[in-house]
């Protein structure tokens, strides 16, 4: 199975730049999962419905949050009703949404998505490593699913990696979101789980992780600013990762970054 995952989505430079680059992706590298985290996809937080339905329309499988996932307030019904749009699944009972989705290829093959968030530095929710366990009772690599893929929705590279590691050989793949940049540390673990610490954003990288720098830059000189944080409208360049798993035992084989775009060095097969 080829999945490909779309690091977070920023705005409407991010969007434009997934537009323009999907049709070739899906042709020159035939994923059968496409997954993309859209925690930032309305004009910085958050999403909407309607970017939603235009993502699906692009062909995505499934859309992953993160710590913004509440921020546009019209999507909490949508969300509630909608299982390929998922929210961390460490929230408590209660909590709109689900935290993971299992997706069925027109082959019959099947793949469980999970997305989970971290603690360190970040909202305090139930312990992630616990979380995924419990979410694991259900499934089993190899048996009942056919792949298992991991956004791990994180500010700590510690924390990624610590979990990956719990989880390997497990699931066939963890991919850190949330940080915005591109790791160079993609590899497989000794189990056979791919592993990047981030996918890195797909949005204008003339910016501050996405936003226009301006804000950031009088934040970080003066202490103080009035004015809000707004993404960077320049090309994007889309970001993220292709995992190959094997068939019949569903670890990973081979994972390699994805990046198209005007600002970062492009990465252009895998074979």
């Amino acid at each position: 199975m080829r999945i490909l995952f779309i690091g977070d989505v920023v705005g409407r430079s991010g969007r434009d730049a997934l537009a323009k680059h999907m049709p070739d992706i899906v042709k020159n590298f035939s994923p059968d999962v496409k997954i993309v985290n859209v925690d930032n996809a309305a004009h910085g937080f958050g999403v909407t419905s309607k970017i939603c339905e235009e993502l699906f329309a692009m062909g995505f499988d499934c859309l992953t949050g993160g710590n913004h996932i509440w921020d546009q307030r019209e999507i909490i019904p949508f969300i509630d009703r909608e299982p390929r749009l998922l929210r961390t699944c460490n929230y408590p009972p209660g909590v709109p949404g689900n935290g993971h989705y299992l997706h069925t290829l027109s082959n019959g093959q099947k793949i469980l998505i999970i997305h989970v968030m971290g603690c360190l530095f970040m909202d305090t929710l139930d312990n992630p490593f616990h979380a995924v366990d419990e979410v694991l009772k259900k499934y089993t690599l190899g048996v009942n699913v056919d792949s298992i893929f991991v956004d791990v929705h994180a500010e700590a590279t510690s924390e990624k990696m610590a979990l990956a590691h719990y989880l390997d050989g497990r699931v066939s793949a963890v991919v850190g979101t949330h940080t915005h940049m591109p790791t160079a540390d993609l590899q497989i673990l000794p189990k056979g789980t791919a592993y990047q610490t981030d996918a890195g954003m797909t949005g204008d990288y003339n910016t501050v992780i996405g936003m226009k720098a301006e804000v950031p830059v009088i934040r970080f000189t003066r202490k103080f600013s009035v004015e809000k944080l707004s993404p960077g409208e320049g090309e994007g360049t889309v970001c993220g990762v292709m995992i190959d798993t094997d068939s019949k035992t569903g670890r990973a084989v081979k994972i390699e970054p994805l990046r198209l775009g005007p600002r970062l060095a492009n990465t252009h097969h895998f074979g």
